[in-house]
């Protein structure tokens, strides 16, 4: 059986960049994009990788990325990574549970990580085609949209990231105009990130939820770029 491409607005023999391939979102998307007989490299780099890349350690993403400069450009490149809890705690429910070691720790893997990834990895995208540059984000992170309250860290870390991907896709205009930024919203998914939170609810399979991520990213147009997408394809506002 055939397989139906995953990007077919990119061009032919396209290369393919996966940051943080080993969370179930970002893994399932190096899986769909190696199976699309049309995607000529898939490069999917996690903390056990070689080279290494780790969103809490900026050193890590400035080597990772000379260490691959001589194997694109890229005309894509996804960016992978979130942490709603850890070591320093998890979702915060009122203000009286805000600790500064979990916001700092929420921002340098949400925000600060993905950021410094677009930083150094951007310049290495091709020029002169369509390429696509994506981040995972979360609806909860829209500003307009949060009507529930709670989850200080995870919400804040999430906005910030929206913001800093709209200010690339700014500057990656004049110098990338057939480029694409999108922060995506995968919606609930079987994986680490959520199985403690979900409780009763099931979440969809990370194939399932890469599959219609990179569907939205494909049928995105330059005039798009910034944007906050959720994965039915629906516009989320900031």
């Amino acid at each position: 059986m055939s397989v139906l491409p995953a990007l077919p607005s990119l061009p032919d023999g396209y290369r393919a960049l996966v940051l943080g391939a080993s969370g179930a979102i970002g893994g399932a998307i190096a899986d769909r994009l190696r199976a699309d007989p049309r995607c000529a490299t898939v490069c999917a780099l996690a903390r056990d990788t070689a080279p290494r890349i780790d969103f809490s350690a900026p050193d890590s993403i400035a080597q990772a990325a000379q260490a691959l400069q001589s194997q694109g450009p890229w005309q894509l490149i996804v960016v992978a990574t979130g942490m709603l809890q850890g070591p320093t705690g998890g979702p915060e429910k009122r203000l009286a549970d805000l600790r500064a070691e979990h916001l700092a720790a929420s921002f340098a893997i949400n925000a600060l990580g993905p950021a410094l990834a677009l930083a150094h990895f951007t310049p290495q995208l091709a020029r002169g085609e369509r390429c696509l540059v994506a981040v995972l984000s979360a609806k909860v992170g829209s500003i307009g949209d949060n009507r529930l309250g709670g989850w200080y860290s995870y919400r804040a870390s999430k906005a910030a990231l929206n913001m800093l991907l709209k200010t690339a896709a700014i500057e990656l205009a004049r110098t990338h105009p057939q480029t694409v930024l999108a922060a995506l919203h995968p919606g609930t998914v079987d994986s680490a990130l959520s199985a403690p939170f979900r409780g009763a609810q099931i979440g969809r399979p990370a194939a399932d939820a890469a599959r219609d991520l990179l569907a939205v990213l494909d049928g995105l147009r330059p005039e798009d770029s910034g944007g906050l997408w959720a994965y039915d394809g629906q516009r989320l506002p900031w």
